[in-house]
């Protein structure tokens, strides 16, 4: 019996299931060019671990894959708390899931894919990308310093060179050039992007699925193996994060980035 599609975050995230053993994730907030809110962040991390099928998609509704974090909306008075807890927790939380989700995932970055967007596609173990969509980091424009997890992340997919170039310049990358750095897999014409990633999926779908879970677990396992960290830096690391969202520099970042204007920046 095929599951039941859901309407899930109060309509701003939807699963269905497009193929045979293949699930389907789609952001849908597009009036916030489908910017990661608390209800779909907990959506995913809620959904994710009950989903059963050999292949999750993770896709965007019109033509925009993720803005990233919806954290423009934050009044002053609380920003610092606020966007911590939206950025910390249940960001974790959702990409967690999509990490230990058994089975192979595909992003299908039908748009742009910007900040924590990006790290959701990065989540997922393949992307495939619309030519001409933009994917990047604006931390460095935002006075965010980033999280190690996250940062290993990037490090393990592109390499130290290239992540240095995302998250110290904060320029956004083509598609094209993207699949030349390996951060995306496979870029195809907007209009076959469906097609493709479906095809994909249900290609992945129906490999011998103890081979694809197997896989994903050892690979998983070697990973983790190489990136652990002594606790105390790791500690350390986690304070350098939570001190730069009590910063002067990041709130202004944020309302500059807003106001569509340079910030001015005071190192502290």
């Amino acid at each position: 019996m095929t599951p039941a599609d859901e309407a899930l975050a109060q309509g701003k995230l939807r699963l269905d299931h497009p193929a045979d053993n293949v699930a389907r994730l789609t952001i849908t907030n597009p009036s916030k060019r489908n910017a990661l809110d608390h209800d779909i962040l907990d959506a995913i991390a809620e959904v994710v671990p009950r989903i059963e099928a050999r292949c999750l998609v993770v896709t965007g509704s019109e033509r925009m894959f993720s803005a990233g974090y919806d954290i423009g909306d934050i009044p002053s008075d609380v920003f610092a708390v606020e966007a911590e807890k939206l950025v910390a927790h249940p960001f974790t939380a959702a990409i967690a899931a999509l990490e230990s989700f058994a089975y192979p995932s595909v992003a299908v970055l039908n748009g742009h894919t910007i900040g924590g967007g990006l790290e959701v596609a990065l989540a997922c173990d393949l992307r495939i990308a619309a030519r001409g969509i933009h994917l990047g980091m604006p931390p460095a424009k935002l006075g965010l310093v980033y999280s190690h997890t996250g940062l290993q992340k990037f490090i393990d997919v592109i390499g130290v060179a290239r992540t240095r170039e995302l998250f110290y310049v904060g320029r956004n990358v083509e598609a094209d050039k993207a699949e030349e750095w390996g951060l995306v897999n496979e870029v195809v014409d907007p209009d076959e992007l469906d097609r493709a990633g479906l095809a994909l999926a249900a290609e992945i779908a129906g490999n011998a699925p103890l081979s694809l879970s197997g896989n994903k677990r050892v690979i998983a396992a070697l990973l983790d193996a190489r990136n652990q960290l002594d606790p105390s830096l790791e500690r350390e690391l986690v304070e350098l994060r939570r001190a730069c969202f009590a910063s002067e520099d990041f709130q202004e970042g944020v309302r500059a980035f807003g106001q569509k204007r340079d910030p001015e920046w005071r190192g502290r």
